[in-house]
């Protein structure tokens, strides 16, 4: 299933390549095919994520109430998205989506040269970066000079982590931002850690994704992150109040003595 998955990316890959010349700008024509595939499921993803914003005090409300009940705050819960017809984890489909392409390019490129036995030289972008197959890890071996470009790409793979999130957090307030900003340093320096063994080619899909996200999130998707809290506060407003009622269980009544 994975060999399939890698083969299909690879022949899409090499398609691109006869018109591009280039591996990274194929690589960067790859990512621009994959963002506007996706920006309709995106676009859903932050509608859900403008909506959870909003139904995040009364889902806050009832995991208090039903603190001590785990069982009923599990079914209050799946009461109140079935009501609200909302998937707690829409959102996180997109990147469900993207983490496949990524784990094949970084198999693909790891095993490039095996792809095409008959090809000169290396696989560069444009002498930017000499050799896409080459992690800032290997490259720092030959030298700072040559191991620099990595380590710009390197340094944008962590910083591009960072920014969206720090932009979405506007959109948070109090504890739950804090939570949010902390989250967002953690997962910055996990990046560093993670993309400095990772090819070159990986780290620049990553960058040109993410920096499509930056921009995509300044100019669209905060407009509609607004339309649609908007839209899900009036919803709300105007839905019918439900009152909660506890019956109480009546008590026999006394028998008189005779």
């Amino acid at each position: 299933m994975w060999d399939w998955i890698v083969n299909i990316l690879f022949v899409v890959l090499q398609f691109i390549q006869q018109f591009a010349v280039d591996w990274g700008l194929s690589i960067i024509i790859l990512v621009l095919i994959v963002r506007i595939i996706l920006t309709p499921l995106l676009l859903k993803s932050t509608k859900a994520t403008a909506r959870m914003q909003v139904l995040q005090p009364k889902m806050m409300e009832i995991q208090e109430k039903y603190a001590d009940d785990p069982q009923r705050q599990a079914e209050e819960l799946q009461k109140f998205y079935s009501e609200n017809k909302f998937n707690p984890f829409g959102g996180c489909l997109p990147l469900l989506i993207q983490m496949p392409i990524l784990l094949a390019l970084y198999t693909l490129l790891r095993d490039l040269p095996k792809y095409f036995p008959d090809h000169e030289g290396v696989f560069s972008f444009f002498n930017i970066l000499p050799d896409l197959t080459a992690s800032p890890a290997t490259s720092l071996a030959e030298g700072f000079t040559a191991g620099l470009p990595y380590l710009i790409a390197l340094i944008l793979f962590s910083v591009l982590t960072l920014i969206p999130q720090l932009m979405q957090s506007r959109n948070q307030t109090g504890a739950q931002a804090q939570s949010m900003r902390m989250m967002s340093v953690v997962m910055t320096l996990m990046m560093l850690f993670v993309g400095w063994g990772l090819p070159a080619g990986v780290l620049l899909y990553y960058d040109v994704s993410t920096l499509w996200q930056v921009v995509q999130q300044l100019f669209v998707t905060q407009k509609v992150i607004e339309k649609a809290k908007a839209e899900e506060e009036e919803r709300m407003a105007n839905a019918p109040i439900q009152v909660d009622v506890v019956r109480r269980e009546r008590k026999p009544r006394p028998h008189k003595k005779s």
